[in-house]
């Protein structure tokens, strides 16, 4: 009898833990806009603090190391912004300025070559694909115009902005400076008897996202800043953009150096219509992929297994299908947080009845 009403018991509090998740995703789909700065400032605080924790060995004090941190966020916010954002925008501006006549160099290159080996060229309607993308640009950049005339007619839209722009800062910082206390009144709180295994499984999930997060993220800075450098010595117009298109795809491996290799090179030709420059960007590209080799991934990502490419593709669309952004922002710490109870659970089944 005890053991049937213990067995009740335990089946409620199933159900309970399932309707509060439920619940708990309702409530982020319904307060997705308020919720937004306060993820974000988590994740900041969240990347920020084992800088925080590595001041604190010199003997600053926690407020301190904190505002050492900060300004350092702020500055690096401060930079993209008012300097690597607008370089991005006019290289952007430029590609589609002159992809008019890149495609027509491309056209004038490729003929050729499909003509001595048989093969007619009719069904490649160069002219039709330039006016589409002219359209398409014209279209984007009507409709950008159109959202900014929006937010500065709406005093609501941008009195949001502006909230968040000044509760972002102030939420970093104050959770960056409690975030051991917050940890430390998160564990208090867990039942007394999981509380061993629940604090293993979140340390497993921190391990696997920081892989990722201050590993993967790490690589992928270092790169882009790799690659622009050395096509901005080549000498290339679109330097800064394909240097950063070939950083953020190279958390898939070997994915940035055949996009970079391909595009830059590409990019290459058609602009200085020699082979020279290609295989310059073949030896930068070359280059950077022996660097993140010896040096970037056995210095930030280590033995680490973090988080699975694919699973990071899937997490993030999945999570900006359902919840927008705040489901962004989500992804990549549920994604972790199931990985670790897939792993789990599979090592559950093999020890049990039904395996053996």
């Amino acid at each position: 009898m005890a053991s049937d009403e213990k067995k009740l018991i335990s089946d409620t509090n199933k159900f309970l833990l399932l309707g509060l998740l439920i619940l708990c995703g309702w409530l982020v789909m319904e307060l997705s806009t308020v919720l937004t700065p306060f993820f974000i400032a988590a994740l900041l605080a969240y990347l920020g603090d084992p800088l925080v924790d590595r001041l604190e060995k010199y003997r600053l004090s926690r407020t301190v190391a904190v505002c050492v941190v900060f300004a350092a966020f702020l500055l690096s916010a401060i930079i993209l912004l008012l300097i690597f954002i607008p370089m991005l925008g006019a290289q952007l501006t430029s590609l589609f300025e002159k992809l008019p006549d890149y495609i027509d160099r491309l056209q004038n290159t490729i003929e050729p070559l499909l003509a001595n080996v048989g093969i007619t060229t009719t069904m490649l309607d160069f002219d039709t694909f330039k006016t589409a993308l002219q359209d398409y640009w014209s279209e984007a950049g009507q409709m950008a115009g159109n959202i900014m005339g929006y937010m500065t007619r709406s005093g609501l839209v941008l009195l949001q902005w502006l909230t968040n722009l000044v509760l972002i800062p102030v939420l970093t910082f104050y959770l960056l400076r409690d975030w051991d206390d917050l940890v430390a009144r998160f564990r208090e709180l867990l039942p007394r008897t999981h509380a061993d295994k629940i604090t293993q499984i979140t340390v497993e999930c921190d391990d696997m996202l920081a892989g990722f997060l201050r590993g993967q993220l790490m690589v992928m800075l270092a790169l882009s800043i790799i690659y622009s450098i050395g096509l901005t010595f080549i000498g290339l117009d679109l330097a800064l953009l394909l240097g950063v298109i070939a950083g953020i795809v190279s958390f898939v491996p070997y994915l940035g150096l055949f996009v970079g290799i391909t595009l830059a090179g590409l990019a290459a030709y058609l602009q200085f219509q020699e082979w020279l420059p290609v295989l310059l960007v073949v030896l930068v590209f070359s280059f950077a992929q022996a660097i993140e080799g010896m040096v970037l991934t056995p210095r930030f990502v280590g033995e680490r297994i973090g988080l699975h490419p694919v699973a990071v593709i899937f997490a993030v669309m999945a999570g900006g299908t359902l919840f927008g952004f705040v489901g962004v922002l989500l992804a990549l710490p549920v994604a972790a947080v199931v990985m670790v109870l897939l792993r789990h659970a599979h090592h559950r089944y093999l020890n049990s009845h039904l395996y053996s």
